[in-house]
């Protein structure tokens, strides 16, 4: 009988990080159902949901140390989608939104727009190989998933929003298609970044992702939607910066 509470009870523990990454995955799939129906600042709650769970999983799992090969695995399914297919649908209709006069009237298939998806592409590519890669443990090699995902919601975001007049540029083609290149190639760079996720709630050993935490807030303050890609471009300086004392 007791052998039997204990095993339930660890069930339950390692369910509970799961419930979380569970969380990140139906988000994304209401992010995308939002983002299709033109909805864009349910979009925005959604994926900000998404990127909590996807941090609440890892600190919870860590806390209860709990390793468990379905989590990890679960974990990269839950990204694949909030954080690669959803980025993705947003470039789609970025670039849609171009072909239609500067506003997302209707969705259709359109070749010039499919490009978007190739993030899709890279995202599941860098899930696969951060999967295998063991030097990733405690920090980052190429930009993570969610970091190129807030990038594009940015952009969207400006588009909506026409932050600082910028929404005619945001969907400019080369601008859509050059960020696609360049958060496709940083994913998959070798390029060293701090990883986001807090290693517990204390000061010690999470310094610098807390006063990169405060920018962001202050950012987010000044800035609203625009600060996403400043954001994310911030992020990959330190890491370059960073690699350039180092080596």
């Amino acid at each position: 009988m007791l052998e039997t509470l204990l095993k339930a009870y660890l069930c339950h523990m390692i369910n509970i990080p799961n419930l979380f990454t569970l969380t990140n995955l139906l988000l994304g799939c209401a992010a995308l159902i939002f983002l299709l129906t033109g909805d864009f600042s349910m979009v925005l709650y959604c994926l900000i949901g998404s990127a909590i769970a996807d941090v609440f999983d890892g600190l919870i799992a860590r806390l209860m140390n709990i390793k468990s090969e379905l989590g990890k695995e679960l974990d990269s399914i839950a990204d694949m989608v909030s954080f690669g297919l959803v980025p993705g649908a947003i470039l789609y209709v970025l670039l849609l939104a171009g072909e239609q006069g500067g506003s997302f009237e209707s969705l259709t298939f359109s070749l010039k727009a499919f490009p978007g998806f190739l993030l899709t592409g890279f995202a599941g590519l860098r899930l696969a190989k951060f999967n295998l890669d063991t030097r990733q443990s405690d920090s980052f090699l190429g930009l993570p998933t969610p970091s190129a995902t807030f990038f594009v919601l940015g952009l969207l975001l400006i588009f909506h929003h026409n932050s600082f007049g910028l929404k005619n540029f945001i969907i400019q083609p080369w601008l859509l298609y050059a960020s696609i290149a360049t958060l496709s190639f940083l994913m998959i760079s070798e390029i060293p970044l701090f990883s986001l996720k807090l290693k517990g709630l204390g000061w010690k050993g999470n310094e610098l992702q807390y006063v990169f935490a405060l920018l962001v807030i202050l950012l987010l303050v000044f800035l609203k939607a625009a600060a996403f890609p400043l954001i994310i471009i911030i992020y990959v300086l330190i890491g370059l910066g960073k690699k350039i004392i180092n080596s």
